[in-house]
């Protein structure tokens, strides 16, 4: 039992069959942001396909708790292993929604998502992690970060909630 869920944690999970709603539609959504043990430097990635920097994050999913998630999603597209030290709370999504229908507002609207960020301390930085050919990761100082999150409001909002050296 323990060599398959080690071997399933190594793998980064695809679709979104498992993937977790609230009553209002809302995809629910687990991240990290991600600090050095001394508060000075926050973890970011990019997307080699999309331009911009996000915190990892991704859709939590029906057989696991958020906090699972969180790390989840740091694994996999960051590479790193973390220490979940604050629940941030939730933040809802203000971008406008993806242009899925856009004759029906409520339909539009349901497609938003709910996030809960975790702080977390870096415990390690792997050399290879299952979205190492898709991502590029960075330390960047807070100054740096704000700068980079500034069209995604609820990634700032994250940071802002974070205990990170200003």
């Amino acid at each position: 039992m323990a060599a398959s869920s080690s071997s399933r944690a190594m793998e980064s999970r695809t679709g979104r069959s498992k993937q977790r709603y609230n009553a209002k539609g809302e995809r629910l959504v687990a991240g990290v942001v991600p600090l050095t043990a001394d508060k000075q430097y926050v973890m970011l990635i990019q997307s080699t396909r999309r331009k911009g920097w996000v915190l990892p994050k991704g859709g939590w999913e029906t057989d696991e708790e958020c906090t699972e998630a969180a790390a989840r999603e740091a694994w996999e597209e960051a590479g790193i292993m973390i220490q979940i030290d604050y629940d941030l709370g939730d933040i809802t999504e203000t971008r406008p929604p993806k242009k899925a229908s856009a004759s029906k507002d409520k339909e539009k609207e349901s497609h938003k998502s709910l996030y809960r960020f975790y702080e977390a301390t870096v415990t390690s930085e792997e050399a290879e992690w299952p979205e190492k050919d898709k991502r590029v990761r960075s330390w960047m100082t807070y100054v740096q970060a704000k700068e980079a999150l500034k069209e995604r409001p609820e990634l700032l909002t994250a940071l802002d909630r974070s205990t990170i050296k200003r």
